[in-house]
């Protein structure tokens, strides 16, 4: 029979596969090492315990696939059979590695009845207390074997406060026992092996936003507070600079600036539409705004999808930004969903509004918000507000984080046009923006070029009649 063959841990990969106590968290920021640390534990309980019942759970089934199940067949080919059918590796000694994932609570109807002696709950924080709690209840069964539970987490996810509670701050209750309890702290930094494959993965976490890069670089648990989108700055009155400001006055729109227009829809909510100038150098500016209710009349105004829809045909008919202009469309993809026999997508366009399904991953829509709105070293970001974008300029510093998914944006505050920004954000995705401490070093030519930045195009004064007000 074919060996098993286990590479080299890390120091804290070492103590993760040493640990001996009933509930074993491991991680704590991102590229720790964690899924390697996983599979390893996995296969050599597997292979030293015949019989050992193994179950490892992930939040989606392509997950499970990805970070484990495909990796786990090939390493283990020749020692342990994969029955797909039962999503389950069998070895010759009867041991079992059975996967399940847990994408909401529906799913732990699979989990009834079922007995396991080890269980690993990978990326843990992705799943409610609620799910951690069922799918441990399930540790169980008279034999000797080891019965123990493996926790990887990172700061944030639904579970966050949970692993937080017992792991970090060590706040037990009645039936926790003290001694069952263990945390292993693993950073990027101790995953040499990454570091030396991806030695860009480290820059990308450092050029994080202050607070994600605390918690995923740094590995607080203790940051996800406040305002959301913190790097948001304004500037008062008269302020034309873009430098350390997000929000500029309004100046003519070139016409190779690239036009788009991101929507999203309320239904009895708020509905926002955003139209966006990209220039060369593919900095975004927010030049044009709808905003309204369709619930109840807003300023006089009854927002039904006719309404919204003719008011967007009319303002990119007649404002001279857009008129004329080829106008690319990013929508929430909700908008095509045609319960009722036609869709708002069909309604659109029949007031000549078209639009493409966006990218609504959240997270990942976050990041580049937050990546756009990053100040360079120079004072300069990728995404400026026109001052007459008041709803955008309203609501965005009042959004929170998620009590519950502390990395995801809290969706009580009034979060529409941070959604179809998103998606326009999504649509042009950009790298994180590394900071350098001398410009000359990271770019030796600057030595001929250093001339700062400046406003080329001088900011008129618009009338109110020019202007797509947002409230």
């Amino acid at each position: 029979m074919k060996k098993l063959k286990i590479d080299l841990p890390s120091e804290k990969q070492k103590l993760f596969l040493r640990a001996g106590a009933k509930h074993i968290a491991f991680g704590g920021a991102r590229g720790g090492g964690k899924s390697w640390a996983v599979r390893t534990k996995a296969k050599l309980l597997a292979v030293r315990y015949p019989g050992i019942r193994i179950l490892i759970v992930r939040r989606s089934y392509p997950e499970l696939i990805n970070n484990h199940i495909n990796i786990l067949r090939r390493e283990l080919a020749g020692i342990a059979k994969y029955v797909d059918k039962d999503k389950v590796l069998k070895f010759p000694g009867g041991s079992t590695i059975n996967f399940t994932y847990c994408a909401c609570d529906a799913d732990l109807d699979r989990m009834q009845g079922v007995e396991y002696d080890v269980i690993f709950l990978d990326e843990a924080t992705q799943l409610s207390e609620y799910q951690m709690k069922t799918v441990t209840a399930c540790l169980r069964g008279v034999n000797e074997f080891p019965k123990r539970v493996y926790y990887t987490c990172n700061p944030g996810g639904q579970g966050h406060g949970y692993i937080k509670r017992i792991f970090i701050d060590r706040r037990f209750e009645v039936g926790e026992d003290p001694n069952d309890y263990i945390f292993i702290r693993s950073l990027v930094t101790d995953n040499k092996v990454l570091l030396e494959s991806q030695p860009d993965y480290l820059k990308q976490l450092e050029a994080l936003p202050p607070k994600l890069k605390k918690a995923w670089l740094e590995g607080s648990w203790d940051i996800f507070d406040g305002q959301f989108f913190e790097e948001f700055r304004d500037v008062p009155e008269g302020y034309l600079t873009r430098k350390n400001t997000h929000v500029i006055e309004p100046f003519e729109i070139p016409e190779y600036y690239q036009i788009y227009r991101s929507f999203d829809w309320g239904y009895n909510k708020p509905f926002s539409c955003g139209w966006w100038a990209v220039d060369s150098d593919g900095t975004a500016y927010r030049i044009l705004e709808l905003y309204g209710c369709t619930g109840t009349p807003n300023e006089g105004v009854k927002w039904t999808p006719d309404k919204v829809f003719s008011e967007i045909h009319r303002i990119e008919t007649e404002h001279r930004w857009l008129k004329n202009k080829h106008i690319i469309g990013i929508a929430d993809p909700a908008i095509w969903d045609a319960e009722s026999g036609e869709s708002l997508a069909d309604r659109a366009a029949k007031y000549r509004v078209y639009f493409s399904p966006g990218d609504n991953k959240r997270i990942p829509g976050w990041m580049q918000m937050h990546y756009r709105m990053t100040f360079d070293e120079n004072g300069y970001a990728m995404l400026y507000i026109f001052k007459n974008c008041t709803a955008f300029i309203r609501t965005l510093p009042s959004l929170k984080y998620d009590s519950q998914r502390p990395e995801d944006l809290d969706t009580d505050g009034e979060d529409h046009i941070a959604d179809e920004t998103r998606y326009f954000c999504m649509h042009r995705q950009i790298k994180p923006r590394e900071k350098t401490t001398d410009g000359y070093i990271s770019d030796p030519k600057r030595i001929f070029l250093d001339i700062d930045k400046k406003d080329v195009h001088p900011p008129p004064v618009l009338s109110r009649m020019e202007i797509v007000e947002g409230d």
